[in-house]
């Protein structure tokens, strides 16, 4: 069955981007903006969770609709596109963006709307409006964690509690270590053995938490060469002792008074 209407947005983009979208006579709705309603939400969580390709579908089909109404067209479409870039705005601060950095893109994407006479610059400016929302949440966002780096902190967690070999660990991880160390100071900014001190005291803080056991044998369980080191390296990160962070702790399981 041939569409009532097809509709690309025009720009130097992979196909995928903003694939054509074939609408039905039936499919139409009696009213733009009903159909606007209906696909507000998905619309909006789809920025939320970072979803280009199902967001721009949903612009697609919407354009599709607004052009296909002809006389109509020229008193809402501005007005309703005007709308939806707030909306979207809105949810791409939810997602994480910059407030003022969208509110920076608010102020152009108005200035340039209202200077818009035709149809292809006007489906080219709403691209380039979605683009540049996902552009200001996803810049706030933090990078995917390396596969590698990755596998060194589930290592020295796993293994905080007793010997770590700096060695095998990068072997496990399939890294030298020299290698290891150069993915961690970039990824992480910290080193090694920074890291596996973070871990060992994080360690420590769940057994302070949740058990009676003396401060001797937590330091024993979490790595440490003895009590004193265990105490002058936690007091250094969590600037208290580990009696005092036990005491402050909320909901403590305490069975006796426990020794330092």
């Amino acid at each position: 069955m041939p569409c009532r209407s097809r509709l690309r947005i025009r720009a130097d983009v992979p196909p995928n981007d903003f694939p054509p979208i074939c609408a039905e006579p039936g499919q139409f709705f009696d009213r733009i903006r009903e159909l606007y309603l209906y696909e507000e939400r998905p619309l909006l969580d789809s920025i939320r969770r970072g979803d280009r390709r199902e967001a721009t579908r949903i612009i697609n089909l919407l354009l599709v609709h607004i052009y296909s109404e002809g006389a109509e067209r020229s008193e809402l479409l501005k007005g309703l596109l005007l709308e939806l870039i707030v909306m979207m705005s809105r949810a791409a601060v939810e997602a994480g963006a910059s407030q003022s950095e969208v509110l920076g893109l608010g102020f152009r994407h108005l200035t340039e709307l209202a200077g818009i006479e035709d149809d292809e610059h006007l489906a080219a400016w709403l691209r380039m409006c979605v683009l540049r929302i996902f552009d200001a949440v996803e810049s706030r966002q933090s990078p995917p964690v390396d596969p590698a780096v990755a596998r060194v902190l589930a290592l020295i967690r796993e293994r905080a509690g007793g010997p770590v070999v700096r060695e095998e660990i990068a072997r496990m991880a399939g890294l030298s270590p020299s290698r290891m160390a150069e993915v961690l100071r970039l990824r992480t900014g910290r080193s090694f053995s920074t890291l596996l001190r973070e871990a060992r005291v994080e360690r420590a803080c769940g057994m302070l938490r949740e058990s009676a056991a003396p401060v001797a044998e937590i330091a024993a369980a979490c790595g440490f060469c003895d009590q004193s080191h265990f105490t002058h390296v936690f007091q250094d990160a969590k600037k208290m002792t580990p009696r005092q962070y036990r005491d402050a702790a909320p909901g403590l399981r305490k069975t006796q008074k426990n020794p330092l």
